[in-house]
C-alpha cells in the first residue's frame, strides 16, 4: 500500500513539474493603449476636394499619440531555439467605443509564424510590410505622431496605419548591425498572380549612434487597368488601398503605386537626436485611371528631438513635398509642413501630450475627376478626410494616453 502511494505521489510530482515546464515555455500577453483628447482645425473643407466654404472645427480626437488598441501576443518554445509566435491587435475609437476600421475585428495586426535567432522570423497574416517595419525607427511619426507629423497625406506610407492583408513576411537575424526583410502580399485575383498584390524589400543598419534604412514597395491594383481598388487589393488602413488625401485625390484610381524611401538618424547625446527622411512616390496610370501620365511626389523631412527632463520630451519637424508637372499641371504642387510636439510623462504608463502643426500648399494638382485645381493643404495622416478649403491649414491637439 505504501509503495502504491509513493508511486502515485511520484507520478503526480512528475506531472506537475512537466506542466510547470510547459507553462514556463509558453507566454501570452494582453496589452493595450487608450488615447483620447481634443483637437482644433482652423479650416475644414465641406468635402474632400472642395476649394471653398471652409470653417474651423473643434472635436474630440482619439489615438493621436498612440492608436487606441488592445491585443494579444505570445510565443511557444518549440525547442532548438525555435519559437511559434502570434499577435492579434484590434484598434478602437476611444471617443465612441467603435472599431477603428469597420468590419475588421483585428484590423491592426493578425499573424502567426516562426522565429529563430539563427534563421530569422517568418510570419503570415495581416501585418506591416518590410518597407514600413525597417524604416519606421526614423519615421517622422516617432515623436510627431502620424496624425500630425506624418508627411502630408501620409503620401509615402511611413505612418503606422499602413498594413497589408494576406502577407508573408521574412526578416533576417541581425548581422553586425545589418537586418534584411522582404514581404509579399497575395492579391487573390483569379487568373492573375500580380493583380492586387503588394511586395516590398528593405534593409536596415545600426551602429552605435547611427541608424539608416532603405526600402522599396509596390502596391498593385486588383483591377489591372486601374480604377477602383477592389476587395482583393491588399494594403490599407481600411482594407482596400493606401490613404487618399488632398495630395493624391486625382491619382487614387492608379493601376499601381511605388515607393522608394530612405530614413536615418543620429543620437548626439542621450537626450538629443535627429532623424531625416526622403521618399519618392510614383502613381502609375492604367486605362481606367483618371490621369494619363505617371505622377511623382518627392518628400524631404527632418525631426529634432530633445529630452529636456526625465519626464518631458520636446520635438520639432519640417517636411517639404514636391509633385511633378504632369497631366495638364504646369505648376507642380508643393507642401511645406511644420510640426511641434510636447510629451509629459506622469508615470511609465500615463502621459499628457500637446501638438501644433501648420501646412502651406502651393501650385496645382488634380481633383478626383482628373481636372487641374489649386493645391489645398492637409496635415499629416489625421486630416485626410477633412483637408483645408484653402492653401493654409493650422491644427492643434492635446490629450492623455494610458498604456496597460
Amino acid at each position: 500500500m505504501n509503495k502504491r502511494v509513493l508511486k502515485l505521489s511520484a507520478l503526480a510530482l512528475a506531472t506537475g513539474l512537466a506542466a510547470g515546464a510547459a507553462q514556463a515555455q509558453t507566454s501570452v500577453t494582453l496589452y493595450g493603449i487608450v488615447d483620447t483628447g481634443i483637437g482644433y482645425q482652423s479650416n475644414q473643407a465641406p468635402a474632400l476636394g472642395a476649394t471653398s466654404g471652409g470653417k474651423a472645427a473643434t472635436r474630440m480626437i482619439n489615438g493621436i499619440w498612440s492608436g487606441s488598441r488592445f491585443g494579444f501576443k505570445g510565443s511557444e518554445d518549440l525547442g532548438g531555439g525555435t519559437k511559434a509566435v502570434f499577435q492579434l491587435e484590434e484598434g478602437f475609437n476611444s471617443a465612441t467605443g467603435g472599431q477603428s476600421v469597420n468590419g475588421l475585428a483585428f484590423n491592426r495586426q493578425a499573424y502567426v509564424g516562426l522565429s529563430d535567432a539563427r534563421f530569422g522570423t517568418l510570419t503570415l497574416g495581416r501585418q506591416y510590410t518590410s518597407f514600413y517595419t525597417l524604416l519606421s525607427p526614423w519615421s517622422p511619426t516617432t515623436w510627431l505622431t502620424g496624425a500630425f507629423g506624418a508627411h502630408p497625406g501620409d503620401i509615402d506610407s511611413l505612418d503606422t496605419n499602413y498594413r497589408s492583408n494576406n502577407s508573408i513576411v521574412y526578416t533576417s537575424p541581425t548581422f553586425s548591425g545589418l537586418t534584411l526583410s522582404g514581404s509579399y502580399s497575395m492579391g487573390g485575383e483569379a487568373g492573375s498572380f500580380n493583380a492586387g498584390s503588394t511586395w516590398s524589400a528593405a534593409a536596415q543598419y545600426k551602429n552605435g549612434p547611427l541608424g539608416i534604412a532603405a526600402g522599396f514597395q509596390r502596391v498593385n491594383n486588383s483591377a489591372e487597368g486601374g480604377g477602383a481598388w477592389g476587395s482583393f487589393s491588399t494594403v490599407s488602413n481600411n482594407g482596400s488601398q493606401p490613404a487618399v488625401s488632398a495630395l493624391n485625390n486625382g491619382y487614387q484610381l492608379a493601376q499601381a503605386q511605388q515607393r522608394i524611401a530612405v530614413t536615418g538618424g543620429w543620437q548626439f547625446t542621450p537626450s538629443l537626436d535627429v532623424s531625416v527622411s526622403y521618399s519618392n512616390v510614383q502613381y502609375i496610370p492604367g486605362v481606367n485611371s483618371k490621369f494619363a501620365s505617371e505622377a511623382v511626389f518627392n518628400t524631404y523631412g527632418a525631426v529634432l528631438h530633445w529630452k529636456a527632463t526625465s519626464a518631458l520630451d520636446l520635438a520639432g519637424g519640417y517636411s517639404y513635398t514636391k509633385a511633378s508637372k504632369a497631366n495638364g499641371v504646369t505648376d507642380g504642387a508643393q507642401y511645406h509642413q511644420f510640426v511641434l510636439s510636447q510629451y509629459y510623462s506622469l508615470s511609465k504608463r500615463t502621459a499628457f501630450y500637446v501638438l501644433e502643426a501648420f501646412t502651406r500648399a502651393n501650385g496645382q494638382t488634380l481633383n478626383a475627376a482628373g481636372g487641374v485645381i489649386n493645391a489645398t493643404a492637409t496635415i499629416g495622416d489625421g486630416f485626410n478626410g477633412t483637408p483645408s478649403a484653402s492653401r493654409n491649414l493650422f491644427a492643434a491637439g492635446a490629450g492623455i494616453v494610458h498604456r496597460f
